[in-house]
């Protein structure tokens, strides 16, 4: 999916790249290898500068490996209630990795047919939920106003006021001070973000210096 994204304070586009699986019949024979390496080729000619996804405990060392990829750092997972504390001042010094979102971007994402996202206005905050464990438990995500289009809010449904944090913060950057970190042991499955330059303007990310949410990718 094409995307824009700040990448070490240049707007630039990027992809991201999204679920993949073969027949049963045709695995074993290198396609996916060599079908991703023809799209990230395609994208290279188009002008994208980059591609970056979230890859599972058992895809990483694939995308890593065979494709080139970087893999920047695991997603944090957290469950609490009330805002994350994002110092958003300090975010924009130090972010070198941060997607961005138009009116019309925004709107495409919060407008997903089978799981929407909701949004409210809270001071300088965008708050964006959408469904993870049904109504009880939401994904979230918060955008700062001053950075972010706006985007038509929609009726609270959520039944609980816990929220679930899938994403990364840069460090240094967020308190996490009413969030509580959920034990591996407890995740269906650890998730990592990954990242490949197309172009070795910025050949890799550094370890705590992105931002990234569940609004950022399609877990939810």
């Amino acid at each position: 999916v094409p995307a824009t994204a700040s990448v070490a304070g240049k707007e630039i586009r990027a992809m991201l790249s999204l679920n993949t699986a073969s027949h049963p019949e045709y695995l074993g024979k290198g396609l996916f290898t060599t079908l991703a390496r023809l799209t990230y080729d395609t994208g290279a000619d188009a002008g994208m500068d980059c591609v970056f996804g979230v890859a599972n405990a058992n895809s990483t060392s694939g995308f890593v490996r065979k494709l080139g990829f970087q893999l920047v750092q695991p997603l944090e997972a957290r469950i609490g209630i009330g805002s994350l504390g994002i110092d958003w001042a300090v975010v924009t010094r130090n972010v070198k990795f941060q997607r961005k979102w138009t009116s019309e971007s925004l709107a495409w994402r919060c407008a997903n047919p089978r799981n929407p996202v909701f949004s409210r206005r809270s001071g300088a905050l965008i708050q964006l939920y959408a469904r993870a464990k049904g109504f009880l438990l939401p994904a979230y995500a918060e955008l700062h106003s001053q950075d972010a289009p706006d985007v038509a809010s929609g009726a609270n449904h959520f039944l609980s006021p816990l929220r679930l944090f899938v994403g990364l913060i840069p460090t240094g950057t967020c308190s996490f001070r009413n969030y509580a970190s959920i034990p591996q042991r407890l995740r269906p499955s650890p998730l990592n973000f990954i990242y490949r330059s197309l172009t070795n303007r910025v050949a890799n990310l550094e370890r705590g210096s992105v931002s990234f949410s569940f609004l950022d990718f399609d877990a939810y």
